[in-house]
């Protein structure tokens, strides 16, 4: 391309004009400019201005070159494949030709550029642009190596899959030792590209850079202490990354790192330091972490609670001298989108608890979700949490002497420091802080008035943390008084402090459960008042904390004067809001907690809610198929509006049973279901099968016509990978299965090989197995003939997922279904009989006939095979089977 492109100067003069106008801060000006650049796309040479003006115009002031850098940018992003040849290759030409521009905002600008084609699939069909960045590394001219190495770290963040594939011919095996011959650079800027380039390469283990892996470390620990902050905080990521992958390669060091790391974690650069806590982290994930680091915790510990005061520039970010905000309203940007959870059916376990916490994390160190998100603050935090976790009570002999001096001091800001280390330690250091606690609990009650709004919020976080010791104790002790002042700081003239008080009340609903009924009117008195005091943010998490309490105290909710304080507030949020208005989420996730406890209380309100919950999945399957026939004209819905008014319906249908027969008979209810079931969305899967398991329990009557277009449905989503969704397809099917009987008989076989397979898979999460076995059982009392011949398959897992659940009615049918097998299939136990044992004695009291039939089976057992073999055989018995099976059984 020998004549060279000249641009018309007429057209330039328009081009420079638009670029002007489009750095007003006027929108319409903006908006015009949007349009004209639009139309100018039209043109093949547009794209030759856009660079001549970046490259060639050096009398232009530079933010203007740059935005038409960028503006072009924008244009590879959307067009690339359009472009002429002719302009692709002068734009390639002109960015590798001017990468060393005096300029740093132009080089980096045309950097930006670089990587914009390389990542356009540009990399194969540029073949001399890598070899050619690595040449231009050894130029002696700064500037050109500068932006040399700029650009190549920004394809390294980009394409670093690419580049270490045979698309290729692996130019990593060139590039990668070339990179760490400039770890020695005596510029700070290059030094600190050459390690950014080479840590892209870490995490992926990539072959080139594991072949050099010693000299790269080498050359790591020989910047340790380099002048410039960049290659500091370069180096401590490395560190942290390489302590992820190539473990084996640190700890002949571990000792040097480990001091090294805790001198950066104190470095004056807050970036520095920032990223050298991350490696405490890391580091206690490794199993190796209790062993390296024990001797260096006397000086850790001090560092780590030093890094958790709140630095000056988080108090002015935080408006921490803002002590009364609550008229003040929220900034719309500030909230952040609610995930809702859908509902996953699980069984209540001996102790209580249900299966939340496989997946419940959520009281982790959130307590400032506002700041510039992850600082020293917060990772010092977790990182203490972490290694209380790993360290139990061995920690609290180096932070208990700081503790002592944080926590009565007399400046708030050491003061509120010391209150967020004894809530991170909670978790960790439980049983050794409990000797503490009769004297701290009140303390931290107290602190709940302090009259800094930072300080009353971490003391609502940090005693949310020792709700379950709190609750343990007899309730007027402690619970009392720390309700009292809990609910004083939900109505808290301060935002923060609210939303603090709000989120540690809905944890102590969930510890103290039925503990909570004496104080119920004083409780909703509080809540109902918030509802009229918050701005919008804070609203969002009273629901939450009301759903909880609902799911907390349940039926004891159920009183007319409750009812009168909680539902007209509620119903009137209902009324105000849209169907297209996302705070639906939570306050339908309230209502469902609400309608669930209320039983009958719910009549009088649930019509409405019913018919709006059924119009929200109307409303969104019809604007997904018309999205799916139509996608330029019509946007694709937001199925959360669905997943989350099938949530309720399943709570109403729990909530009011028999009574919703008449709102299912007059609504199109189930052909939406029918659609739902076969959504592409997991979710939607997953709460459509859920509601199908409580309609079948409420009025099966209006189920039972569609159970043959069901059924093949709920048998393709007996899919292990996706838990959820298998977990509530599988208890349907067995709550089909009672209201069926022996009319189950043809969609047995549809069904049983794949949960059969299910509950002999390893690992499969604990909620899921008892589902499975729940539902084997259902299918074999009211099918015995066709699941009997495989009992000798699952009886095993079936007898040991079962025995841990409590007594009750899905147990009950479940093992009438095992004994019903046994008594036609006695051979399929006989290997396995000593599990069964097991699962008989797991019952407290069964009901008579079910205890009836134990005592036939277990003394069939006994006879056929004599008094001496079943005495050896009960001698494996652990002893407390054997007296529990004496006492009861009489074996």
């Amino acid at each position: 391309m020998e004549c060279q492109w000249k641009p018309d100067e007429q057209g330039l003069q328009q081009i420079l004009q638009l670029l002007k106008e489009s750095q007003s801060p006027d929108t319409s000006t903006q908006r015009s400019v949007q349009q004209k650049l639009e139309q100018l796309n039209q043109y093949p040479d547009f794209n030759n201005y856009l660079i001549f003006v970046l490259t060639k115009l050096k009398t232009e002031d530079e933010p203007t070159r740059s935005l038409s850098g960028l503006i072009l940018k924008n244009n590879v992003k959307a067009h690339y494949q359009n472009f002429p040849n002719g302009v692709s290759d002068f734009i390639k030409n002109e960015c590798l030709q001017n990468i060393g521009d005096s300029s740093p905002l132009i080089r980096a600008t045309v950097g930006i550029l670089i990587t914009t084609i390389a990542s356009k699939g540009e990399l194969q069909n540029w073949p001399e642009l890598l070899p050619k960045l690595c040449l231009l590394l050894d130029s002696e001219d700064y500037n050109t190596c500068e932006g040399a190495f700029g650009a190549l770290q920004k394809i390294c963040e980009d394409s670093a899959e690419i580049l270490d594939s045979d698309m290729l011919d692996r130019p990593l095996n060139v590039m990668i030792p070339k990179f760490l011959q400039f770890f020695k650079h005596s510029s700070p800027k290059i030094r600190s590209h050459a390690i950014a380039c080479v840590n892209q390469f870490i995490i992926s283990r990539t072959q080139a850079l594991m072949l050099h892996i010693d000299p790269f470390i080498e050359n790591l620990f020989g910047l340790a202490g380099d002048e410039e902050p960049e290659v500091r905080k370069n180096v401590c990521r490395a560190l942290v990354m390489l302590l992820e992958v190539r473990l084996d390669r640190l700890l002949p060091q571990m000792h040097n790192i480990i001091e090294y790391m805790l001198q950066r974690t104190q470095d004056q650069d807050e970036n520095v330091a920032l990223e050298a806590c991350e490696f405490w982290l890391t580091l206690a994930e490794q199993p190796v972490c209790k062993e390296v680091l024990c001797g260096h915790l006397p000086k850790l510990t001090p560092v780590l609670v030093n890094g958790m005061k709140y630095s000056e520039i988080d108090i002015i970010l935080l408006k921490g001298d803002v002590e009364e905000d609550e008229a003040v309203p929220d900034n719309e940007q500030d909230i952040r989108p609610r995930f809702h959870r859908s509902r996953t059916v699980a069984q209540q376990h001996e102790g209580g608890d249900s299966i939340e916490d496989e997946e419940d994390d959520d009281d982790d160190l959130d307590d400032d979700e506002t700041i510039s998100d992850w600082n020293l603050r917060k990772c010092s935090a977790a990182a203490l949490d972490v290694l209380a976790n790993v360290f139990r009570d061995d920690l609290l002999l180096h932070i208990l002497p700081l503790l002592k001096e944080l926590l009565f001091h007399p400046e708030w800001l050491i003061k509120e420091s010391g209150i967020l280390v004894l809530g991170a330690i909670a978790e960790g250091c439980m049983q050794g802080m409990i000797p503490y606690l009769p004297e701290l609990i009140p303390h931290l009650v107290q602190c709940l008035s302090d009259k800094k709004a930072l300080v009353r919020s971490i003391t609502c976080w940090t005693l949310s943390r020792y709700a379950h010791w709190v609750v343990s104790q007899p309730p007027d002790t402690y619970l009392k008084p720390l309700m009292t002042e809990l609910l004083k700081r939900i109505l808290d003239s301060n935002k923060r402090v609210q939303e603090a008080a709000c989120s540690a009340f809905a944890t102590l609903e969930e510890e103290a459960c039925t503990e909570l009924v004496p104080y119920l009117a004083y409780i909703l008195d509080t809540l109902v008042f918030a509802f009229s005091k918050y701005q919008h943010k804070n609203l969002l998490i009273l629901y939450d904390a009301i759903g909880t309490l609902a799911d907390s105290v349940g039926h004891h909710l159920n009183k007319p004067e409750y009812i009168q304080m909680l539902m007209p507030p509620l119903i009137q949020k209902w009324n105000q809001l849209k169907d297209e208005d996302k705070d639906l989420f939570p306050l339908l996730e309230c209502l469902s907690s609400v309608a669930t406890a209320l039983q009958s209380g719910f009549l009088p309100y649930c019509e409405p809610v019913y018919q709006r919950c059924v119009n929200l999945v109307q409303k969104t399957l019809a604007q997904a198929v018309l999205h799916q026939t139509q996608p330029e004209f019509y946007e694709a819905p937001d199925k959360d509006f669905m997943i989350v008014a099938l949530d309720l319906l399943s709570g109403l249908a729990e909530g009011l049973g028999g009574n919703i027969e008449q709102l299912v008979a007059r609504s199109n209810i189930l052909t939406l279901m029918y659609q739902c079931m076969q959504d592409k969305m997991p979710e939607v899967r997953q709460s459509s099968f859920a509601l199908l398991g409580d309609l079948t329990k409420a009025c099966f009557q209006h189920v039972k016509p569609c159970i043959a277009n069901f059924m093949p449905i709920l048998g393709n989503n007996l899919n292990p990978e996706l838990i959820s969704v298998c977990n509530n397809a599988t208890w349907a099917i067995g709550e089909i299965s009672i209201q069926m009987g022996s009319e189950m008989q043809p969609y047995v076989l549809m069904v049983l090989q794949q949960l059969v397979e299910i509950i002999n898979r390893p690992n499969t999460p604990k909620t899921l197995l008892e589902n499975t076995a729940i539902t084997i059982g259902r299918l074999g009392y009211v099918c015995p003939q066709e699941v009997a011949p495989m009992l000798q398959q699952f009886i095993r897992p079936w007898c040991t997922s079962l025995r841990n659940i409590r007594d009750n009615e899905e147990k009950d049918s479940a093992f009438r279904g095992i004994c019903t097998m046994i008594t036609v299939n006695p051979g399929g136990v006989v290997q396995d009989f000593i599990f069964f044992c097991d699962a008989v004695a797991s019952w407290m009291n069964p009901k008579d006939d079910l205890r009836e039939m134990f005592y036939k089976i277990l003394h069939g057992f006994k006879n056929q095979v004599g008094d001496e073999n079943w005495r050896r055989f009960s001698d494996q018995f652990p002893l407390p089977l054997k007296e529990r099976l004496a006492a009861f059984y009489g074996v």
